[in-house]
């Protein structure tokens, strides 16, 4: 009697298990990366057609953490590589995010908590992941280039100006072709030793952000507690991404780790996802005037889609932050960084993203200025910024 107890206790923790692993990453995802239900966005032919000329770029989703195909398209979400090519999306830059606190505010956070350990574990991740961060973010840029391997030649992986360019070419025969790129959301996943930084790089990192939602070994989140810059190894990151011909990403960072990164840089920094503390005047975003620091030397902004980015986060709302970025830091200096799949609620999926045109044609945005912001500074960006190859 005992083993049959034991025996149909055990079956229904299998089957209990199993259930939990169907089930909850899809329940957790519809929880966390919502689009706001809408009537269809309107859009007309002029912005269509504008629209579906444009080479687009998204400096910053994270799809990759979530338990579902991006070759396939679903109802979970915001971003997979056929929603990407109804929205006319050339290439979207997918970040590993490797560790979030539990609370994830935008005041003041430790390190003493991780959501990230749970969802690796109900994902299947391998249990190589659920200790280790550098191990997360390298399951997450293998699973891209799986990813990039299961859609060729329609997804091209880009870590230099060949691969940028071989998808500029592609794209003119057959817009379908997107292109992938990697960053990681915080560089703890290096878990202080810099030669990780190399290891990754040479399997196609080349946005490196440095803090996240806590203050890290490199130094301070911009919703950490020091408020501190940049570490001496920080410092060493900082340097040798430069060497490396990678990308410094500033998005999360304290102000005086955006001042030591900019005293630093001998490149030009991205700020992948985010708004402007005088358009929006949230813990999220930084002062206007640091901001004015980053387009001085070069760099770039991404405007971010939800609430504490953009505090309007319609495409009208949208279309103001950009507006108002465009007049505080200049044309070239703005981009787009969604933060999709980001533990967002956004008011469109990238499928809709010409609704974004047609709210910038509304607001009396010239052609130029859309092409620029909807992904040609990032192009040009890329352009002098990429290795060879």
């Amino acid at each position: 009697m005992l083993k049959k107890i034991l025996l149909g206790t055990l079956a229904l923790l299998l089957v209990t298990v199993a259930f939990g692993r169907l089930l909850l990453p899809g329940l957790l995802e519809n929880s966390m990366n919502v689009v706001e239900e809408h009537a269809p966005y309107t859009v007309s032919a002029q912005a269509q057609q504008l629209h579906d000329s444009l080479f687009v770029v998204d400096l910053h989703s994270d799809s990759l953490l979530w338990d579902r195909d991006l070759g396939e398209r679903s109802a979970r979400g915001q971003v997979d590589f056929p929603r990407m090519r109804e929205g006319n999306v050339a290439i979207q830059v997918f970040s590993a995010t490797t560790k979030s606190p539990s609370g994830q505010n935008y005041e003041s956070n430790t390190a003493g908590t991780d959501t990230i350990t749970p969802l690796a574990i109900v994902s299947g991740w391998p249990t190589s992941t659920w200790n280790s961060l550098y191990a997360r973010a390298q399951y997450q840029l293998d699973k891209l280039h799986a990813l990039v391997a299961a859609n060729t030649p329609d997804v091209i992986f880009i870590r230099s100006r060949a691969d940028l360019e071989a998808l500029v070419a592609a794209r003119q025969a057959d817009r379908n072709v997107v292109g992938a790129m990697y960053l990681i959301e915080g560089a703890h996943p290096l878990e202080g030793d810099v030669n990780n930084l190399d290891t990754l790089q040479a399997q196609g990192l080349q946005f490196v952000g440095l803090t996240h939602f806590f203050d890290n070994e490199l130094g301070g989140s911009l919703h950490g507690t020091s408020g501190a810059g940049l570490t001496e190894f920080g410092r060493s990151v900082v340097t040798r991404a430069n060497q490396l011909q990678m990308t410094v990403d500033i998005a999360h960072a304290s102000p005086q780790m955006v001042r030591d990164v900019l005293a630093l840089s001998s490149r030009p920094v991205i700020l992948s996802h985010g708004g402007f503390r005088g358009h929006c005047d949230t813990a999220r975003n930084l002062d206007d005037e640091l901001m004015q620091q980053v387009a001085a030397a070069g760099g770039i902004v991404g405007v971010g889609y939800w609430d504490a980015a953009a505090c309007d986060y319609t495409p009208a709302g949208i279309a103001r932050s950009i507006r108002y970025g465009i007049d505080l830091l200049g044309l070239k200096h703005i981009a787009l960084g969604s933060d999709y799949d980001g533990a967002v609620t956004t008011s469109l999926d990238t499928s809709e993203l010409a609704a974004l045109t047609q709210a910038m044609l509304d607001q009396n945005f010239t052609e130029a200025e859309i092409r620029a912001v909807m992904g040609g500074n990032v192009l040009r960006f890329l352009r002098e910024q990429l290795p060879e190859g």
